[in-house]
């Protein structure tokens, strides 16, 4: 079995004449077309800074496209955290960058409570101050880098969106996104993510070594003076757009694909399919079927679809599922990784599944 990348998802089998049934939606061609042009536009303002790595910039606007989060995986020097850092400067929302180290205590990121003194009545009183996580966008730079203690401080902000000190709980701006980056968990100094952390990511994307082309264009810019990306959207308009993007329709038939992809992944259950059986130890849970078909919505606006297809399933079904589901002992030694099973996945479910 041969590994494989998002630059060559396999198209599931093409779609025949199929029961349909679209969800009411006010979605209209004027609203798609204004969501692919602020993508377009985001696109243009980080291209200035950012050389190539357009699947990436693709997988985490959809992440802000969906109110989701998103962590970029890579080898040091690939321009993660430039990259997260310029997308802030497009868009007129507070950020925050936390590098995680292995002494960051949760305090240190949710906030804590000091003993304020009143000027004029000398009387005591706790006030909570808040930490970095309250920002729209929150940076959080090397997160295997940081004890699982920490790590865990995220869990309700990812989910909830709130933080909770002192048994008092905080609410944290909206729209909120944790946009995090990870080196090889080989290297020395890191700690795994836990498993319920990692399925808080939307999508895991894994950020690749650029071309020869690329990387000549990388060095020629780095002693030239560099164009300052621009302002394209506040965080008013991020909350329209993800209207818009919820408000797609999805047929009957892609919501039956996206759940035959996910279910296959569980080995163990009747509707695990070969490659699960043989290659995996865990499959996705019902998280995956939720951010398959959101992701997908997303997918299809940017690329000015009125409706979400099984093709757009297929275009982000790496990148949703490739940290929800985990590789046995006989597929590590084969060297069979998690997306090598996802293609295999893809090609044996067909595009129109019997509809119950």
């Amino acid at each position: 079995m041969s590994d494989s990348t998002e630059e060559s998802v396999p198209a599931p089998a093409p779609e025949t004449a199929a029961p349909v049934s679209y969800e009411a939606s006010p979605v209209g061609p004027e609203q798609i077309d204004y969501c692919r042009q602020v993508y377009a536009a985001i696109q243009g303002e980080l291209s200035k800074v950012i050389v190539g790595q357009q699947q990436v910039v693709e997988e985490i606007l959809i992440a802000i496209f969906t109110r989701s989060h998103a962590l970029l995986v890579g080898v040091p020097g690939l321009a993660k955290t430039l990259l997260i850092s310029t997308l802030a400067d497009t868009l007129a929302m507070s950020f925050k960058r936390v590098q995680f180290t292995p002494d960051l205590m949760p305090s240190d990121i949710t906030g804590t409570e000091v003993i304020y003194t009143d000027p004029l009545t000398q009387e005591r009183s706790f006030k909570f101050i808040n930490g970095p996580l309250f920002a729209n966008i929150v940076l959080a730079d090397e997160i295997n880098r940081t004890p699982p203690k920490t790590q865990a401080a995220l869990l309700e902000a990812m989910q909830e969106r709130r933080v909770t000190v002192g048994g008092k709980t905080h609410k944290l701006p909206a729209p909120f996104f944790v946009l995090a980056t990870q080196n090889p968990l080989e290297q020395e100094g890191t700690y795994p993510l836990p498993e319920a952390q990692l399925d808080r990511f939307m999508f895991l994307i894994r950020v690749g070594y650029p071309s020869d082309e690329e990387e000549l264009e990388i060095m020629k810019r780095a002693s030239a003076k560099g164009e300052q990306p621009q302002v394209v959207i506040d965080a008013e308009q991020v909350i329209a757009l993800q209207e818009i993007v919820k408000s797609m329709p999805v047929a009957d038939h892609v919501y039956h694909y996206a759940k035959a992809l996910v279910r296959a992944t569980r080995t163990g259950e009747p509707d695990a399919l070969e490659p699960a059986k043989k290659w995996l130890s865990v499959g996705a849970g019902p998280r995956a079927s939720l951010s398959i078909i959101t992701a997908a919505k997303a997918h299809a606006v940017i690329h000015g679809q009125n409706h979400v297809g099984c093709e757009n399933i297929a275009a982000v079904a790496h990148a949703i599922l490739r940290h929800r589901i985990a590789v046995n002992f006989t597929a590590q030694s084969e060297g069979v990784t998690t997306d090598a099973v996802i293609t295999e996945l893809l090609q044996l479910i067909p595009a129109n599944q019997p509809l119950a």
